[in-house]
């Protein structure tokens, strides 16, 4: 908000170069748009570090020096709204929308790049990256950083123009040892270890995402979840869709998995519980077999071909 500087859910819609934003109630739009922010002359800022509790935020400047921040719920959904938001601001300019979708797919690592002065400007005290605590496989890292954090400080930062080059350096340092993954073991960490890139995985581009039901590999329940399936590196994650957090629960490689629909005459060996049909199985490299069930046919077919082509 302008004057209460809390934070409101809203609706947005992106329209030729107007962003409109509706109140909600009940789930709907309310008519008409609560308000409407001009595009022409804009500037947009993404990732944007001013709320240090906010990592998913956009920040758009208008020709008028006001400034609105945006807050989505994802880094996905926070990147596809300013992929496009930036396209509605250049959309008088066919050249620039034309780099920019050369930006987005092609990758460029910029020249003489200095993995030192990258690591001295994230120990910086005030422009730096700061790190947290963080849960990896049960444990606790003090003073530790994820991935997908790292990622958008390099962007914002300038070492990075797009979030393949920032994987990109963010896999340099840890190679050359300037980073190192938390360990999963339970034995006390020294500080050289505390930092984490646990999630250099989360970076891919999202290519597909929605609700299925998956079957608990322990008590063998069916739970809804929210899954999402990136490609570069290519991985399938779910989500407890009733927390707030954006971390996944679980997920896994498609580097060597199959895929396969399974029939809905009976029930497969290893399935239990509530079975309403429509059912596939991803076995991984390593032969974990994942049980899920899609809403429908349509749906299932879908997400096995999604999956087949990575």
């Amino acid at each position: 908000g302008h004057i209460v500087h809390n934070w409101k859910v809203r609706w947005f819609i992106l329209r030729q170069n107007t962003l409109l934003y509706y109140k909600l109630e009940g789930g709907r739009k309310v008519i008409p748009p609560k308000g409407r922010i001009l595009l022409d002359g804009c500037t947009i800022t993404c990732p944007c570090l001013e709320y240090e509790n906010r990592p998913l935020l956009i920040k758009l400047k208008t020709q008028t020096s006001t400034e609105y921040f945006l807050e989505a719920c994802s880094r996905e959904e926070r990147d596809a709204w300013a992929f496009e938001i930036t396209g509605a601001i250049h959309a008088g300019q066919p050249g620039k929308v034309q780099q920019l979708h050369i930006l987005k797919n092609s990758f460029k690592l910029p020249p003489h790049i200095s993995l030192h002065r990258i690591v001295d400007k994230m120990h910086d005290s005030s422009s730096g990256i700061r790190p947290s605590p963080n849960m990896e496989q049960g444990n606790t890292y003090k003073k530790t950083f994820i991935g997908s954090s790292l990622v958008d400080w390099l962007i914002s930062n300038n070492f990075a123009a797009s979030r393949l080059e920032a994987v990109t350096l963010a896999s340099m340092l840890m190679e050359e040892n300037f980073l190192r993954p938390a360990e999963s073991s339970k034995r006390k960490i020294s500080s050289k270890e505390e930092i984490s890139l646990s999630t250099v995985e989360l970076s891919g581009t999202v290519v597909k995402q929605g609700y299925l039901a998956k079957q608990g590999h322990k008590r063998k329940n069916w739970k809804v979840r929210r899954f999402v399936l990136r490609k570069d590196p290519a991985f399938l994650h779910y989500y407890d869709p009733s927390k707030e957090e954006n971390r996944p629960v679980g997920g896994f490689s498609l580097r060597g998995s199959l895929v396969s629909a399974l029939e809905d005459n009976g029930v497969p060996t290893g399935v239990k519980g509530n079975v309403q049909g429509n059912l596939f199985k991803v076995i991984t490299k390593d032969d974990t077999h994942y049980y899920i069930q899609a809403s429908s046919k349509a749906e299932r077919s879908e997400w096995i071909e999604a999956i087949k082509k990575l």
